[in-house]
């Protein structure tokens, strides 16, 4: 007991202090830590304190709380090793510090691309003349995106890249910006898809086409976990889809294309351990192309002479940069960084 009995540090003294890595300055509030938390076995101790109330964590028993003190460590570790060999991207203590990287994949991954993926795309490539793209895109800054969302330790990503390219779509063609429902899918799409066990984007989009649309997000909120159908619920469908596209495998000028018309829903290999502690940079770590997270493209840009494309993802506001991140593009590979270019669609709004 008397092991965890330590005094907490101060975040805001510790937040003045300055860890170097790779000619970077990244202070504490960045990354989380400094080198000298790592001097020591009491320092570490405060550390892990000071985290656990950042983040608002409690433990059931002491075996578990040292249990959770122990993958910390190693997490930490590989944070720091990572953070000095690496310039274009650093890594951070965030809220996941205490789960291993198994649990990590089991709770928060979620795309089933094995799944075929043809189930009856609604037509032809639409932006395959597109010309003239424009350097850099941002929806965000057009107001097709809607907040960061927290899929919890449900495996629904699929889900929250749905609506996120919906909620793009929709706002282009009307102007209206609207928070839809990721629980709707989830409840009611279960033919193929899979709630917190999995699913592909474009059975969701042709659910939502068969289905007439979708509820607001308020109007049908989410639950984090799996819940009963209720397509009956008070507050009508608001937003339909006509239908949805895929982008060409493997073919990030086809992928640009489109970004470059609306956000699109993709899938990625977020299997690597880099992914669950990304602070910030543009990402350019280890990753495969064995596709297990749905996300939303919401642009691409250029920063110190790295392309990247944009990336919003369901992990809440305190992963990555408030909850995107940024990934490298030009990578010489077809299939793109963690096979962003693999499984890319979006949906088709006529009005």
């Amino acid at each position: 007991m008397a092991l965890f009995s330590l005094s907490k540090i101060s975040f805001l003294t510790l937040s003045m202090s300055l860890f170097i890595c790779s000619a970077l300055a990244r202070d504490f509030s960045i990354v989380g830590y400094s080198p000298e938390d790592l001097t020591s076995i009491d320092k570490l101790i405060d550390l892990f304190e000071s985290w656990m109330s950042k983040h608002g964590k409690t433990y059931n028993s002491i075996e578990e709380k040292v249990h959770r003190f122990e993958v910390f460590k190693d997490n930490l570790n590989h944070i720091d090793e990572r953070n000095k060999k690496v310039s274009s991207y650093w890594l951070g203590l965030n809220e996941f510090a205490d789960l291993s990287h198994e649990e990590f994949k089991n709770k928060y991954l979620g795309v089933k691309a094995e799944f075929p993926r043809r189930r009856g795309s609604s037509g032809d490539f639409s932006y395959r003349d597109v010309e003239d793209l424009p350097k850099s895109v941002d929806w965000r800054k057009k107001g097709a995106v809607t907040h960061i969302k927290n899929q919890g330790a449900c495996g629904s990503c699929w889900a929250f890249s749905t609506v996120a390219a919906v909620e793009g779509i929709n706002q282009i063609v009307t102007g209206n910006l609207t928070s839809l429902s990721e629980q709707e899918l989830i409840d009611c799409d279960t033919t193929f898809n899979n709630g917190c066990n999995g699913g592909l984007m474009d059975y969701a989009f042709s659910f939502i086409v068969s289905n007439g649309g979708l509820h607001k997000e308020e109007d049908y909120p989410y639950l984090m976990e799996e819940g009963t159908c209720e397509e009956q619920k008070e507050g009508t469908k608001v937003v339909t889809i006509s239908g949805y596209h895929d982008v060409p495998k493997n073919d990030e000028q086809s992928l640009l294309k489109a970004l470059a018309q609306q956000p699109l829903s993709v899938a990625i290999d977020a299997s690597g351990r880099d992914f669950q502690f990304y602070s910030g940079g543009v990402f350019n770590g280890r990753c495969g192309t064995d596709l297990d997270h749905g996300v939303t493209a919401v642009g691409y840009g250029s920063s110190k002479g790295m392309d990247y494309i944009i990336v919003k993802n369901s992990w809440g506001p305190k992963w990555g940069e408030s909850g995107y991140i940024r990934m490298k593009r030009h990578t010489g590979k077809p299939e793109g960084l963690c096979g962003i270019n693999k499984l890319a669609s979006y949906p088709t709004k006529k009005h």
